[in-house]
């Protein structure tokens, strides 16, 4: 029986009473968790020694910190107007400084990027799984409280309840927990209920999980502000690496994306693609793509506009991703009945006498319907509603009774005035969890019901894996292109996104090593891994294509496509020199003489190799040149909107510059220099009074207010 309480705190009583202490808690990752509740179990247990809890999740979400105290003037304003009252997570700031109390254990499989490096309690603790296997891997560790939280809405006097941005693993595990629970476990499920998070249909309504439900808590205090992720700032290398991808996106195919500036440049170019197509070709044009590259698109991809549209199959639902379903770009819708998506696949289905023959050759439906399948045709909009089966007739809303035989004339002229307008229950976007900006939450909580019913927020296992409902899957996701990034690759087609040279744990596996065994199983896809040639930290350029690394995310046996901003890097099927050659074409020129060198060395590559003329200009001069030709609508610093003001936005740019182009030796020198210099005070006077700099107190202020006019100098010319 589901209990209501209007308090977490009596929650937290509940669940100790029926765990007696020892809680071993599973939550969702990012933005599911229910932070009011957990901080209450937190700080119960953080003050009764007799009391353990172990927590599992993933992505603990935190405001943004500074490092800088430019940074902090920049950040501190920005985070109190964008985060407003959001509850920070009570255990994350103890998990980083490795201070969390003796009896509580933090366990993630993925983590904030970069977040943890510097905890080791952090490092030991974290599992790494792949995403379709955590369900599998919390219920090993026999965990007994799940918690997350839940929307909720009120429908014709009846409460109905969602699992919104987190079904994802939720629906893989509570199967399992339901299992042990009538074996005889304790097993304790906690809904926070959040009243703007958006209320997603389909698979994430609670429904049916209800009665698992023991607590749904919806404490007054536990509405606070949704944890947003702002836009960050595409830079025209991430530009021409989204630029590069969207060539290779099939029309008609099957679009996975991942987060962060690199998507959002995909998405950017796949928009002007069906747009703006000569404004979108002009680039390329100017790039003067090679042989091979175009010969791929030819063969994978395209740079029309989309004729078809795509479906949308995505472990994360992103604000890029929600933009090209309402620019009808991702609009190919599935169904899931095999034999309807057969169908579907080649011509759209129309409701129809031949689409009943075609489902009958299909052996889908038999000459004389049994209930479920007339339930199936009422479900997909072959037939309308008010179509019954009674004996061996079917009686028809007009009240009109034909035998129930699909060959009898009589029957298929009067089911001509029951067929359906056009097919229903088509998905347009299959996702497993969101997190996003602002905007992204509003404009998912502003959708009609058409636009939400077609947006299927679901279970891990369903979008990540190609296994269970395999026949289904394959029919739905045709010429898919599962697009990851990378933060490094090597020579021979490895890729590192999760771990670095030390061991040490960046961010996690995720569902990135699900989606490129996908493509390698999957008749027509594709994997494609986007990465950036090079980067630049302290003034020194590194190149982010090595010869080797000491660990792989993706090892080179499924390397397939590779793209930097220099272009397009197809491996599959290739020897190793082959690929060491296109990986080489794809490398910023300023390191390829010695990447080559290390490749002969080694044997790899034969000894009187030249790296094509063609492939000599990778360099960002080349980039920014193109760019300039094309101006800011082909090459936007938000192209996706932003939670920055204009002011801000040039204060991001500046500070970047300040970051990546100075190291600390040089930053004191500049600041030294800047200390005797003029700067343009009344140029950038409001960027100064957004980070109170106007009137600066004392030596410290004044370098750091010349060293931020040299900054925005810089960036404004």
């Amino acid at each position: 029986m589901t209990e209501r309480m209007d308090s977490v705190e009596k929650a937290v009583d509940y669940v100790i009473e029926k765990t007696g202490g020892e809680i071993r808690l599973a939550m969702p990752l990012g933005l599911g968790k229910p932070n009011r509740f957990l901080n209450a179990l937190y700080q119960r247990v953080e003050h009764d020694p007799a009391l353990s809890l172990d927590i599992f999740t993933a992505l603990s979400l935190g405001k943004p910190g500074a490092g800088s105290d430019l940074e902090k003037r920049f950040l501190d304003p920005f985070a109190e107007r964008i985060f407003a009252d959001y509850e920070p997570l009570a255990y994350l700031k103890p998990q980083k400084k490795g201070a969390l109390p003796a009896n509580i254990r933090v366990f993630e499989f993925f983590v904030q990027p970069g977040s943890m490096l510097g905890s080791d309690v952090a490092q030991q603790h974290y599992i790494s799984s792949n995403y379709t296997h955590v369900a599998r891997d919390l219920n090993a560790r026999k965990i007994n409280v799940v918690a997350q939280m839940l929307a909720h809405r009120v429908v014709d006097g009846e409460d109905q309840y969602s699992f919104s941005c987190n079904p994802e693993v939720t629906l893989d595990l509570l199967p399992l927990l339901k299992a042990r629970r009538e074996a005889g476990e304790t097993i304790v499920a906690v809904g926070q209920l959040h009243r703007d998070l958006p209320f997603m249909e389909n698979d994430a309504m609670v429904g049916d999980w209800l009665p698992e439900m023991d607590l749904l808590v919806d404490d007054p205090d536990g509405h606070r502000c949704l944890f947003s992720t702002p836009n960050m700032p595409v830079n025209i290398q991430d530009h021409f690496v989204g630029l590069h991808a969207s060539t290779l996106v099939k029309d008609g195919g099957t679009l996975q994306i991942g987060i962060g500036a690199l998507g959002d440049a995909l998405v950017h170019h796949l928009r002007l693609r069906e747009q703006d197509n000569q404004r979108y070709l002009s680039p390329l044009k100017a790039w003067q793509i090679p042989g091979e590259h175009q010969a791929l698109i030819d063969q994978e991809g395209g740079t029309a506009r989309f004729q078809e549209g795509l479906y949308g199959c995505s472990e994360m639902v992103t604000h890029g991703l929600l933009q090209l379903v309402d620019d009808k770009i991702i609009r190919r819708p599935v169904y899931d009945w095999a034999p309807l998506q057969q169908l579907e696949m080649h011509n759209p289905a129309e409701p129809g006498l031949a689409l009943l023959d075609a489902l009958r050759e299909q052996s889908a439906i038999s000459r004389r319907l049994d209930r479920a399948q007339l339930r199936l045709l009422k479900r997909f909009g072959i037939f309308r509603e008010g179509v019954t089966k009674k004996g061996e007739q079917l009686l028809l809303p007009n009240e009109v009774a034909v035998a129930n035989d699909l060959d009898d004339r009589a029957t298929r002229e009067a089911l001509k005035a029951v067929f359906g307008d056009r097919l229903k229950g088509g998905m347009v976007m299959h996702g497993g969890f969101f997190l996003g900006p602002k905007a992204f939450y509003d404009r998912l909580r502003g959708m009609d019901d058409a636009e939400r019913a077609a947006i299927n927020m679901t279970r891990i296992s369903y979008v990540n894996h190609l296994y269970g409902d395999e026949t289904l899957k394959r029919l739905q996701r045709q010429d898919a292109r599962f697009v990851n990034t990378a933060f490094t690759v090597t020579l021979l087609g490895a890729a590192v996104a999760d771990q670095i040279d030390d061991g040490r744990v960046l961010s996690g596996v995720g569902g990135q090593y699900n989606f490129v065994s996908q493509a390698h199983e999957l008749e027509g896809a594709r994997s494609v891994i986007m990465v950036r040639a090079w980067r630049e930290r302290g003034g020194e350029a590194m190149s982010n294509v090595v010869f080797s690394y000491g660990h792989n995310t993706i090892p080179r046996h499924l390397r397939d496509i590779v793209v930097t901003e220099y272009g397009v890097a197809d491996l599959r099927g290739k020897t190793d020199e082959e690929v060491i050659m296109a990986m080489l074409n794809v490398a910023d020129s300023r390191f390829q003489i010695e990447l080559m060198e290390q490749a002969q060395a080694a044997g790899k590559l034969r000894k009187d190799y030249q790296i094509p003329e063609p492939y000599r200009r990778n360099n960002p001069e080349h980039l920014h040149e193109i760019a300039a030709n094309n101006g800011e609508q082909s090459f936007p610093l938000f192209p996706l909107g932003s939670d920055f003001t204009d002011t801000e936005q040039r204060l991001l740019k500046a500070l970047t510059w300040l970051k990546e182009k100075v190291s600390h030796k040089e930053y004191l020198e500049l600041g030294r220099d800047a200390l005797f210099n003029e700067g343009s005070e009344a140029e950038f006077e409001r960027e100064l009074e957004r980070m109170d700099m106007k009137t600066p107190e004392g030596v410290r202020e004044h370098v750091y207010q010349r060293l931020l006019l040299t900054a925005l100098e810089a960036v404004s010319h």
